[in-house]
């Protein structure tokens, strides 16, 4: 397969990600699972090409190419591992202990947000207080409330200097599968499907009230203080959530629902094409035989930034990996690009045009 079928853009437009099949070849996926299991404790594989070719070496290209457009060729890649493991006692990124958060414990975000170790202690003091102390709690310590605090993911608390835009982007995900997750619980990377419209609008709506985007801008405050905690990343804006909860949905100790997510089913070689938009996770492997193996890629379309390198791995590529500022050529605004491309979520998907024109039109 070298593109996709129209029922499957179709599919891509309505839901906001598309399994591929045995897009990977036995061979790309073997030479992978030989490499992780031949690495030394502590040993980075981000950049090694029996990763980088799961997308290089693949029908992956082709059909990003197609679908999409032109991108550079990854360089580097997230290694998702894993490990089996049961529910535990500590406290997540949303400020609730992992053993009760259902769904296997699935944090429902979007990338390019910044997030620091998370207390394990119920925070004391104002709001304030705690939102001041967790952005100086990163690897460069206090710095107050600026565009050059950085959280242990390394993303900066804003792109911007201005502070008006508070998430990173790019255009795709792609995850490739490496080991047997067809069966739920093994630590499958979850979505929550249909949200990539809902967060497409959002932050269209957060753009013409003051041209802030993301957490910060207009309803979405960055910190949750009422979670166990008081000290939660508020990772998707309340109006997101609130669409996809009803009484089905199941709850924290606390009372509070959370929107059930689709655990994405793959097989060795299989491949998932994700949107930017989409609320995604990781969930907690308590059912599987092995650590869960998922090689992940951020991919975005050239044309945003033609002049730029992307590395195919980091959720903020409008500045350096480590928050560098990066030097852009007279009259490029890459904040205002990108928020653009945040409001305008098709405008980089090239292949989908006549698709999302049919859906829009109806």
């Amino acid at each position: 397969m070298d593109r996709l079928s129209l029922e499957q853009k179709q599919f891509l437009y309505h839901q906001g990600f598309i399994v591929l099949k045995k897009a990977v070849s036995e061979h790309l996926v073997d030479r992978a699972l030989a490499r992780i299991k031949s690495a030394k404790k502590g040993e980075n594989l981000s950049t090694e090409k029996s990763m980088t070719d799961l997308v290089n070496a693949s029908s992956i290209t082709s059909v990003l190419n197609e679908v999409m457009g032109p991108f550079d060729p990854p360089q580097a890649a997230q290694i998702g591992i894993l490990k089996k493991r049961p529910p535990g006692n500590h406290y997540n990124n949303l400020g609730y202990k992992d053993k009760d958060m259902p769904y296997y414990g699935a944090e429902l975000h979007m990338d390019g947000n910044i997030t620091s170790a998370q207390p394990q202690e119920i925070q004391q003091g104002t709001s304030e207080d705690i939102y001041n102390r967790y952005i100086r709690s990163g690897p460069k310590g206090d710095l107050g409330r600026t565009a050059e605090v950085m959280g242990h993911n390394y993303t900066p608390l804003f792109q911007d200097p201005e502070m008006t835009l508070g998430l990173g982007s790019f255009t795709a995900f792609v995850f490739v599968c490496l080991n047997d997750q067809s069966q739920p619980g093994c630590g499958q990377t979850s979505l929550l499907p249909r949200a990539h419209h809902l967060t497409e609008k959002f932050f269209q709506w957060q753009y013409a009230q003051n041209g802030h985007i993301g957490p910060e801008g207009p309803d979405w405050p960055r910190l949750n203080t009422n979670s166990e905690n008081r000290s939660g990343m508020n990772y998707l804006p309340e109006q997101i959530l609130g669409a996809f909860i009803d009484e089905d949905s199941l709850a924290t100790p606390d009372g509070r629902r959370w929107p059930k997510p689709v655990q994405i089913l793959m097989e060795p070689g299989d491949a998932c094409i994700a949107t930017y938009h989409i609320p995604h996770s990781g969930s907690r492997n308590e059912n599987g035989t092995e650590s869960r193996k998922n090689i992940i890629f951020r991919i975005r379309n050239k044309r945003r930034q033609p002049a730029k390198v992307l590395t195919g791995i980091s959720d903020h590529p409008d500045r350096g990996w480590l928050g560098e500022w990066l030097k852009y050529e007279h009259g490029n605004d890459p904040w205002q690009r990108s928020k653009q491309a945040m409001c305008n979520m098709w405008n980089e998907w090239e292949g989908m045009r006549d698709i999302v024109a049919a859906a829009t039109k109806k």
